[in-house]
């Protein structure tokens, strides 16, 4: 209120959810929220699929291996985000690292799995047909299997690209998380302009990074598209 006693005209002022000043006014500092939160995302998600690529082929070549690759990226999986952190913190330190190493290590789940079952999914009739054509084992992986185990794989990277997204936020704790950095300190402040705006931020990230991801599949897997068009 104001001295008068009437409701103060700034948004800002009256700590409104939807402000436009908010906006105007911390256009900087949401620019700079939004391109960490980006950042840590894509080196993450990249790192994941890297190391997601070598055992989802390791676990599809030996199938000994397919049970202890599974297991062991699935019970990373469930360790609480907090927990992670704590575990990760003597070796990373306070830094963007430490976030990035649990980020990989959250997504290799959803990438190995949904990479293993392309794999598998593709037809040993074609394999065989590869090796007659005189293909050896990595332009068989390179040039059929991956290929064909794409629309899989790119499910899986979708799904791991947004669980990423969200969890960055909880990097807040070691001040590297992007658009959660200004979650958690609204949260603190009560600032609800700050805390609604990150908040939606975060969700428009998603679902432009689903969208794309989504586009990137359909225009690098023509063939699938094709197929269900002739199932339906």
């Amino acid at each position: 209120m104001t001295a008068s006693g009437t409701p103060p005209d700034d948004c800002l002022a009256r700590n409104e959810w939807i402000c436009g000043a908010y906006l105007s006014s911390r256009r900087e500092i949401l620019l700079d929220a939004v391109l960490q939160h980006l950042q840590l995302t894509a080196v993450a998600v990249a790192l994941a699929l890297l190391l997601a690529v070598p055992l989802a082929v390791a676990a599809r070549r030996w199938r000994w291996a397919a049970g202890p690759v599974l297991a062991v990226t699935t019970v990373l999986y469930t360790i609480p985000s907090l927990a992670m952190f704590s575990l990760l913190l003597p070796v990373y330190g306070l830094s963007a690292s430490l976030v990035i190493a649990g980020l990989v290590l959250y997504s290799l789940t959803l990438l190995v799995r949904n990479l293993l079952a392309g794999l598998r999914a593709v037809p040993e009739e074609t394999r065989q047909a590869a090796r007659g054509m005189g293909y050896g084992p990595v332009r068989l992986l390179l040039t059929v299997e991956l290929p064909l185990a794409l629309p899989a794989a790119a499910a899986g990277l979708r799904i791991a690209t947004v669980s990423a997204i969200s969890l960055v936020t909880i990097g807040a704790i070691v001040g590297y998380g992007g658009l959660g950095n200004l979650i958690y300190a609204g949260m603190n402040t009560y600032f609800k302009a700050q805390v609604l705006t990150a908040s939606v931020l975060c969700v428009v990230i998603a679902v432009a990074a689903d969208l794309l991801l989504l586009l990137l599949q359909r225009l690098a897997t023509p063939w699938d598209r094709e197929r269900k068009g002739a199932a339906g």
